[in-house]
């Protein structure tokens, strides 16, 4: 083979490990390390722009999940504070409840004293679903006044996000009962508007390809 053609063969080969670990590296890559990796290795231009086009599907998933994650049902929850939010304006909650070291709550005021397992018969009485509690201090998980990226990047650290993966975050979202919760709030309480199998598609395709921030 002619010298060019070596090169050009290697350097579709490296192309293909490349592109099998793009997910990851993508994340850090800036884009003139792109145009240097292009430049430096003939026929990885295609391999560039598929793992390109992964990247930018990905961060556009996740910009449409980002809407349930604001919403009241999720954002309550994750309070920018150590009080949790309540209702459809987010308002503070009642009684002073806080956050308490472990996210059960503090002072003789825990969240298992009013909300049971379920949600109780009656408008605007207390919501209810297993393990109802926030997010411990030492991990809070804030959505509340995060941007799109913020957000992003705290969802995808592991020492932000409970030690998870993307595609454990998937799973989260998926099969966790308080966040399924979100879909059937209960009298007096606007559930998720997007449908919850929509939502787990965006967060899976997210994760699937690349995990990459808006």
């Amino acid at each position: 083979m002619k010298k060019n053609t070596f090169r050009h063969f290697f350097g579709k080969l490296a192309c293909t490990s490349a592109a099998l670990a793009l997910s990851c590296l993508a994340l850090y890559a800036t884009p003139e390390t792109d145009r240097s990796t292009r430049s430096n290795w003939p026929g990885c231009g295609e391999a560039w722009a598929a793992a390109g086009k992964d990247q930018a599907a990905s961060a556009a998933a996740f910009a449409k999940a980002y809407q349930v994650l604001q919403h009241p049902r999720c954002m309550n929850c994750h309070p920018a504070g150590d009080r949790p939010l309540v209702g459809d304006k987010s308002l503070a909650h009642p009684m002073h409840v806080e956050r308490g070291p472990s996210g059960l709550g503090k002072n003789g005021l825990f969240c298992g004293t009013c909300h049971q397992q379920r949600n109780l018969q009656g408008k605007e009485l207390p919501p209810g679903a297993p393990e109802w509690q926030l997010p411990p201090a030492d991990m809070p998980m804030v959505f509340e006044k995060r941007t799109p990226r913020h957000l992003c990047e705290q969802l995808k650290d592991p020492a932000q996000n409970g030690s998870r993966s993307p595609s454990q975050v998937v799973d989260h979202v998926r099969d966790a009962p308080l966040v399924l919760w979100g879909w059937r709030p209960g009298e007096g309480r606007t559930p998720v508007p997007m449908p919850h199998e929509e939502f787990v598609s965006l967060m899976s395709e997210w994760a699937k390809k690349g995990a990459a921030c808006p």
